[in-house]
C-alpha cells in the first residue's frame, strides 16, 4: 500500500493541551471530530509515544485549538518536533491563556479553543482514542482552520535538494517527506520512527 494515499485524507490542525500537577504539555494533532451534538461531544485520537496521551489519561481533561493558516513553520516545529519529556513548551511561549479548567489554549493564529472532559477512551494499538464532553468554547477568529494538505504545501519548508552525487562509499540518505529529518544507512529499518516527527519508514525517500 502507498501509505502516501493517506495524506490527502483531509483533517484540520489542532494544538492539543493537557496539564498535571507538575506541568503543561501539548502537542499537534489532526484528529479531532464532533462526534454528537447533544451532549456536544468530540473524539480526539493521540499516540501513546506523546506525552500529552499520557497526562490526558491521569488528567481527563484537556482543550483543543484550532490552529489557523496563518500559523508559521515555528508553531509546528515547536509543539510537533520536540518531546515534552526532554522540554518543557511552554517555557517563555506567550500566545497562550488558561481557560476555566486551568489548561492552557493557543490565544495566536487559532480561531477557537475548546475545554473537554473524557468520558471513555480506546486502546487502538499505536493511539489512544478519547471520547470527551465539551465543557467551554470561544470563537477567537474570523480565519479558517488550517488543513493538513495546507500544512504540506504551503506552511511546511520543501526538503534542500542534494545537488552533488554521494561517493560510492558514502551511506545513503534517507529524507523524511513530513519533516524533512534526514537519515543516513542503506536502508531505513522497518521500525524505524523519526525523531522529530515521529512517522514510520513508509514517509521516506532516498535522496538522489
Amino acid at each position: 500500500m502507498d501509505n502516501k494515499a493517506l495524506f490527502n485524507i483531509t483533517y484540520g490542525l489542532y494544538l492539543l493541551t493537557t496539564k498535571d500537577e507538575h506541568k503543561d504539555n501539548g502537542c499537534i494533532v489532526n484528529t479531532v471530530t464532533q462526534v454528537a451534538e447533544s451532549p456536544v461531544r468530540i473524539s480526539v485520537s493521540v499516540s501513546k509515544r506523546n506525552l500529552t496521551c499520557e497526562m490526558i489519561e491521569k488528567s481527563g481533561e484537556f482543550n483543543v485549538s484550532a490552529i489557523t493558516s496563518l500559523a508559521s513553520f515555528d508553531l509546528f516545529r515547536h509543539f510537533g518536533m520536540q518531546s515534552g519529556r526532554e522540554a518543557d513548551k511552554f517555557d517563555g511561549f506567550n500566545g497562550v491563556k488558561r481557560s476555566a479548567n486551568g489548561i492552557y489554549y493557543l490565544t495566536e493564529t487559532s480561531n477557537m479553543y475548546l475545554s473537554a472532559k473524557v468520558l471513555n477512551s480506546y486502546d487502538l494499538g499505536t493511539h489512544m482514542l478519547f471520547i470527551a464532553e465539551v465543557t467551554e468554547g470561544e470563537v477567537l477568529s474570523p480565519y479558517s482552520t488550517c488543513t493538513y494538505g495546507e500544512y504540506q504545501r504551503e506552511i511546511k519548508p520543501a526538503p534542500k535538494k542534494v545537488e552533488a552525487e554521494p561517493k560510492k562509499d558514502e551511506p545513503k540518505k534517507w529524507i523524511c517527506t513530513v519533516c524533512g529529518y534526514v537519515y543516513e544507512g542503506d536502508e531505513v529499518p522497518d521500525d524505524y520512527l523519526c525523531p522529530l516527527c515521529n512517522h514510520g519508514k513508509d514517509v521516506f525517500e532516498e535522496m538522489k
